[in-house]
């Protein structure tokens, strides 16, 4: 099938994107310009914090809602910028009182509660770094994570650190401090953080941070087991600012719904930062996904920019058309997706169910803010993840180890995506694994390790992670081509591809199948998904197996987890399992 290109018109009360010709964008841009967009400390300095909450209070914004957070019983907490800019204030006074210093690590493991966020601005308003933590990571991967991260200090409920930290705290010697949110009853050897805060007036003022000094660590899954923790500096900012309103096209007068939790990068590079740095509102829905409750918060919520994630889209696309007709979703006006390529079908359904597209981004934990994005006034083309930003320099690469990466000019060759380094959110090294740091660049790009092609117009099309692709009789064969023809199918609900090793071709391609409710998995709808599959793509690229699953393997932030798959299918190790959703 032929996806057209998606173009879109303005409605008449929708704000003038801010990016309205890409051209012209790139060619006036600079990282220096972009850098002046934002304030500084008063005395001179750069704090996330400060961009993020306190200049608004200095310019007389304090009193704007800054943060509304949704319970999942009902409950509603509204913070404007003041408020979050003192009870962050007094976040940090309370590290401050317990030693807690610059350069400190400080973790956090709880769901999307308001202290989540407030001890996030609060940490880097002191220049301690902050390391955000999924709540549902096991006791093994939270202490993997805190072990190699240096923890200091933890922030938690005391369900999870009974269940979770306790056991094995006494073992991390440096884990001076374990501040605890909430009513349950108090825990020994702990902190209850409101009575902390209740002590401290909130007038600490940020700390005065170098440019290039750390300010968050953000942990990404390793395949061998251990899990990696990216730096970044609060110089990553500047990117955070500049992408939101490029890439997400955001407006002070917006209201703004990240559905990612914090706990991976989205979820405090977008989740937290950048719209706050650029003065909107932003939702937090602490419940997890319901589509029906979805619906509604856009709605009650009169959300104007969402950003979320394709395996969301597919749950929605699962409910079906019908069901967001029934909202009024009028104010909605941008609508943005990331954590794994976007099939070109669920772009095709959003522009029929929302009568405006979903618009795919490009971006890793190693980025630290999007770099490949389709924009609110430039044509949409259905499975593509965009054009590059701004100030970000792309190419299709091909390289041996340990040679010189060659930028490949053939229209829609697959190689590998390089990028220029030198961007301000760009990662600054893995903790304690300089070497790994160092082989991520060659000949001056950052070597991504994700497969990509470039098309004419230069839109880049994802192919697969470099470990993912399946060479298979001579073919080059991306899972995620394979994927997104299987999802075509009525009866698909997620499909995952890998290689298996066979005898005559190297690798035949196996697709392991969730199909939606009222489709059973048997031997004729298996034939009927190798037809579709092999008519789509034909018999060189098609599957040659299908195996249907409940459920596949996937990690929190939505990726489907090929790599688990491929060991399961092997018989080899699995890795690192600690991102993996439960129940996969």
């Amino acid at each position: 099938m032929e996806w057209e290109v998606i173009t879109k018109a303005r409605r008449g009360d929708e704000a003038v994107p801010n990016l309205e010709s890409y051209d012209k964008a790139r060619a006036e841009f600079s990282w220096e310009a972009a850098r002046a967009a934002l304030d500084g400390l008063p005395g001179g300095g750069l704090n996330i914090a400060y961009e993020a909450v306190d200049r608004h209070v200095a310019k007389g914004r304090g009193d704007k809602l800054a943060l509304r957070w949704l319970s999942k019983t009902g409950e509603r907490r509204d913070f404007t910028y003041a408020n979050l800019a003192a009870e962050s204030s007094r976040f940090a006074e309370v590290l401050r009182r317990l030693d807690v210093g610059q350069g400190h690590r400080v973790f956090s493991l709880m769901g999307r509660l308001p202290e989540l966020y407030i001890a996030a601005l609060g940490t880097l308003k002191n220049g301690s770094v902050f390391a955000p933590l999924f709540s549902a990571f096991g006791p093994d991967p939270v202490r993997q994570r805190m072990e190699l991260g240096d923890a200091t200090t933890l922030v938690t409920t005391p369900s999870l650190y009974r269940k979770k930290v306790k056991p094995w705290r006494h073992e991390l010697p440096d884990l001076r401090n374990v501040l605890l949110v909430g009513d349950e009853p108090p825990v020994e050897d702990t902190i209850d953080l409101a009575t902390a805060m209740a002590e401290c007036d909130g007038s600490m003022p940020c700390a005065a941070m170098e440019p290039d000094e750390m300010a968050l660590l953000h942990f990404t899954s390793g395949t061998t087991g251990k899990p990696k923790g990216a730096i970044h500096v609060h110089e990553a900012v500047v990117a955070h600012h500049a992408t939101g309103r490029f890439a997400l096209d955001l407006h002070p007068e917006d209201v703004f719904w990240c559905t990612a939790d914090p706990g991976w990068v989205t979820g405090t590079s977008y989740g937290i930062v950048s719209p706050l740095t650029n003065g909107v509102t932003m939702i937090v829905d602490e419940a997890e996904f319901d589509a029906e409750r979805w619906y509604a918060i856009l709605r009650d919520e009169k959300v104007t920019v969402w950003y979320t994630a394709p395996t969301a889209i597919r749950m929605l696309m699962k409910v079906g058309p019908e069901l967001p007709q029934q909202y009024d979703l009028s104010r909605l006006r941008f609508m943005a997706s990331v954590g794994e390529p976007l099939n070109p079908e669920a772009v095709v359904w959003s522009q029929e169910a929302f009568g405006r597209p979903f618009h795919d981004n490009w971006w890793q934990t190693e980025t630290g803010g999007i770099m490949i994005a389709n924009y609110a006034a430039e044509p949409v083309k259905p499975g593509s993840m965009g054009r590059p930003l701004p100030g970000i320099e792309a190419a299709i690469v091909t390289h041996d180890d340990g040679g010189a990466p060659e930028v490949v000019d053939a229209p829609m060759t697959p190689g590998e995506l390089a990028l220029r380094p030198g961007w301000p959110s760009m990662f600054r090294g893995y903790l304690h694994n300089e070497a790994r740091y160092r082989k991520s660049f060659a000949g001056g790009w950052y070597l991504t390790g994700d497969l990509a092609m470039r098309d004419a117009d230069g839109y880049f099309w994802f192919v697969g992670r470099a470990d993912d692709v399946i060479k298979s009789a001579g073919h080059l064969i991306g899972p995620f081509e394979v994927e997104s023809a299987l999802l075509e199918h009525p009866a698909v609900a997620e499909a995952g591809v890998i290689g298996v090793p066979d005898e005559m071709m190297g690798e035949a391609v196996k697709a392991f199948v969730a199909l939606k409710p009222g489709y059973e998995a048997d031997e004729k709808l298996r034939k009927e998904l190798l037809g579709h599959a092999r008519k789509r793509l034909g018999a060189a690229v098609a599957p040659r197996a299908i195996d249907f699953r409940d459920v596949l393997p996937r990690t929190r932030s939505g990726k489907i987890m090929r790599r688990l798959l491929k060991a399961r299918e092997l018989g080899l190790p699995e890795g690192d399992t600690s991102t993996l959703e439960s129940g996969a």
